[in-house]
């Protein structure tokens, strides 16, 4: 199941990696205020993030416990040598038995915004859940403000399905999610052919 790495044309999602912290901290810095309202804080007393050491070390935990899939989105540019980290995707809360269900997450860096990055990462990310794991619904959560969010959703067919007042811990409060779903039987081709072949 873990590791893998998944691509489409020019972009490749790939585990994340200790020695990426380079990279990821140079885009989440630039994209700092891009992605504070969205950004998870902690409201335990005295909670904070992760570094990212700990965060590369939870994340590869709940993948070797199957639980997660934690991707960095990586491009291909004709004038680099290697693919450069332009964003993150992590699948999550995988549920195996009678469930068969994961919720997806991401984020992008903003000078690559608007270029279908986001979508086609999600295409990948699920085709891979639904096809090669078997499981058969994917979940996203997205705050009821963040616009580029919702077209990625929209764009893909994602179903909405309600409103969770108050779901997650957002940019230091409680914030509602819009609640969005898909399930294998939704899309029996793919959900990536489907995208390419609507764009």
């Amino acid at each position: 199941m873990w590791p893998v790495t998944l691509e489409c044309g020019d972009l490749v999602l790939r585990p994340i990696r200790r020695r990426d912290k380079s990279a990821w901290t140079e885009v989440r810095g630039r994209n700092a205020a891009w992605l504070a309202p969205w950004e998870a804080s902690n409201p335990s007393p005295g909670g904070g993030l992760p570094t990212f050491g700990g965060m590369v070390r939870a994340l590869n935990e709940q993948a070797r416990a199957a639980t997660a899939l934690p991707f960095v989105i990586t491009e291909r540019i004709p004038t680099e040598a290697k693919p450069r980290l332009v964003g993150q995707l992590t699948v999550s809360s995988i549920v195996w038995g009678s469930a068969m269900m994961a919720t997806l997450g991401y984020w992008v860096d903003q000078d690559r915004a608007g270029r279908g990055i986001a979508p086609t990462a999600v295409a990948m990310a699920t085709d891979h859940c639904f096809r090669t794991l078997g499981l058969h619904r994917m979940e996203i959560n997205i705050r009821p403000e963040n616009a580029p969010s919702l077209r990625v959703v929209e764009k893909l067919g994602f179903r909405h399905e309600c409103r969770r007042p108050r779901f997650l811990h957002i940019n230091g409060a409680w914030a509602d999610h819009e609640s969005f779903a898909l399930t294998a039987e939704e899309v029996p081709g793919g959900l990536l052919d489907r995208w390419l072949r609507n764009r």
